[in-house]
């Protein structure tokens, strides 16, 4: 009920989507010649696509996220590490399913950088968590993630694959019974610079002692707090990415999910 509630609500709030549907609302009061809700409506539009699509909203929203746990990608630890937890969300699910082979989107640094982990340390464990995160169902494809680590020299018997979760929360909860996690175990956290205060919130308290490795930076750091965006369009997807992990923060707090509402380094 949670994960199909949470889908709902973020699609009737996505700031894309408000976009839109206040576009629609302004020009409907236009129609029935009803110029100060029209007025308003307009201006919620436009002022969004301007301040989050050319201005560098989508950044000062962004970057607090990023900046919590790493500045840049962390070099490689050199403390034992029991096993590399590799979140998913980097992968194309339906394209693969079509075509064949393994489709990657934008965050795949999340599976490239996993693999040099797994190169430079031996002796971890490798654990991918990640199932179908659509509201209309579908498979994970585990088992072509664990066809790619085996073809790029990764033993088999160092993989574990978890393919039924849908969300962070999910990640955490399913992957906790196929590992065991002891206190004195440190597992190396892999996600998206953007998504680690809530990965580390949610598998803190599932009982791991989470090394955060953040990767797949949307921005260069401060500097672009003032920089604009390339887009329209790229900026609304930024934003929309934020709003997803600042909403997704307050809801784990809410609801028990997290350690907190903001996880410290």
């Amino acid at each position: 009920m949670f994960f199909i509630a949470s889908k709902v609500v973020f699609f009737c709030i996505q700031p894309s989507n408000v976009v839109f549907l206040a576009l629609a609302a302004g020009l409907l009061f236009l129609r029935l010649k009803r110029p100060k809700p029209a007025a308003f409506f307009l201006s919620v539009s436009f002022g969004i696509l301007f301040v989050f699509g050319f201005l560098p909203g989508a950044n000062i929203l962004v970057l607090p996220l990023e900046q919590r746990f790493a500045t840049r990608v962390p070099d490689v630890p050199q403390e034992k590490i029991s096993g590399i937890i590799l979140l998913g969300g980097f992968e194309d699910g339906a394209i693969t399913d079509s075509r064949g082979g393994l489709a990657l989107n934008e965050s795949a640094e999340r599976l490239t950088e996993t693999l040099r982990l797994a190169r430079a340390l031996p002796d971890a464990k490798v654990i991918f968590t990640g199932g179908s995160g659509s509201l209309f169902g579908g498979e994970g494809i585990g088992p072509e993630i664990r066809k790619f680590l085996v073809d790029s020299g990764i033993e088999p018997n160092r993989i574990v694959i978890e393919n039924l979760s849908r969300n962070t929360y999910e990640n955490a909860m399913f992957t906790k019974p196929l590992v065991n996690p002891n206190p004195q175990d440190k597992w190396l956290l892999v996600t998206s610079a953007y998504h680690m205060p809530r990965s580390v919130g949610v598998f803190r308290k599932a009982g791991f002692h989470v090394v955060p490795y953040s990767v797949d930076f949307r921005t260069r750091g401060r500097r672009d707090a003032v920089r604009p965006l390339d887009s329209i369009s790229a900026g609304l997807a930024r934003t929309d990415l934020a709003a997803k992990e600042w909403i997704g923060l307050f809801a784990y707090w809410m609801s028990g999910r997290s350690t907190s509402l903001f996880p410290e380094p």
